[in-house]
């Protein structure tokens, strides 16, 4: 008996957002003409899955994410405000990645679709951080592209500073056969040596071992080569890059994280970590990364 032929996927005219239940969680699903796809969760306002047109999924998601509300979602785009890493008295990485946000706009177009959500102070902010904020996520889909900006408006009446970044979790076949482009020449600060400031002289990144660095004052687009799945990146705003990968040991003591993880991620995360983003009052602040396939 033959089979019947699997359904084709929906042809579309402009851009589609549409709510969808995420592993539990509250979801939009944007996608767009060229096939390509994006989910963005309120929790967090975090992206978690780009698919680009060829069917592949570009962004890294843990197999044993949690996504109960308990704890950050591990891979996809998490957003680190307003502390990155343990730089600070807040919890790692801020408290914005465990925050429900507010949608706050969307838009379609012929070859787009742009979702937003939005986080302001509260009480609860206000005890960790005392200061009067809005931030918000736009996520930009279109054909060959996505982008991802963090706005944060100073809404008090006395100044703010923060540090941050766009914690984006690409996914590799293999690490150990991935390259970065791009940094030759610039100073970092080698986390899993001891914070030592060190200038990259070689030409290209590759990994063999735990990598934990801040790049400082980058400029140019960066390239990750991992065979066929290479990907260009580019950031505005955010004057640091941020290159890590736990390798086996940390990766390990993750209770979030499958053991051979590390094998298929490569964060490379666009920040503002070295010098504090200071905002006077009424002052507003942007950053976005741009993901594009190769």
């Amino acid at each position: 008996m033959k089979k019947p032929a699997a359904p084709r996927p929906e042809r579309l005219a402009a851009g589609l957002i549409e709510s969808i239940d995420f592993h539990g969680l509250a979801a939009l699903r944007l996608r767009v003409p060229s096939g390509a796809s994006a989910v963005v969760s309120a929790f967090g306002a975090q992206v978690l899955s780009w698919t680009t047109a060829d069917g592949r999924e570009r962004l890294f998601l843990s197999e044993r994410a949690v996504f109960d509300g308990s704890a950050p979602i591990r891979g996809g785009v998490p957003v680190c405000f307003p502390q990155f890493a343990g730089l600070g008295p807040l919890p790692k990485h801020g408290f914005a990645r465990t925050r429900t946000w507010s949608e706050s706009g969307r838009s379609t177009g012929k070859d787009y679709a742009m979702v937003s959500f939005a986080l302001e102070d509260d009480a609860a902010t206000r005890r960790l951080w005392p200061h009067a904020f809005r931030a918000e996520i736009t996520v930009n889909l279109e054909n060959n592209r996505l982008d991802v900006e963090l706005g944060v408006d100073n809404t008090g009446d006395a100044p703010l500073a923060f540090t941050a970044a766009l914690h984006s979790y690409l996914r590799v076949t293999e690490v150990e056969d991935s390259y970065l482009e791009g940094l030759y020449g610039h100073e970092y600060r080698d986390a899993a040596r001891g914070d030592r400031i060190v200038k990259d002289t070689g030409t290209r990144l590759g990994f063999e071992g735990e990598t934990d660095r801040v790049y400082h004052g980058v400029r140019r687009p960066l390239l990750v080569n991992a065979g066929n799945l290479s990907l260009g990146l580019d950031q505005e705003g955010f004057p640091d890059v941020v290159v890590w990968n736990p390798w086996v040991e940390r990766c390990a003591a993750l209770a979030d994280m499958a053991p051979s993880g590390w094998r298929h991620l490569l964060c490379v995360e666009a920040a503002a970590v070295r010098v504090p983003v200071t905002l006077a009052a009424g002052e507003g602040w942007s950053g976005r990364q741009s993901l594009v396939p190769v």
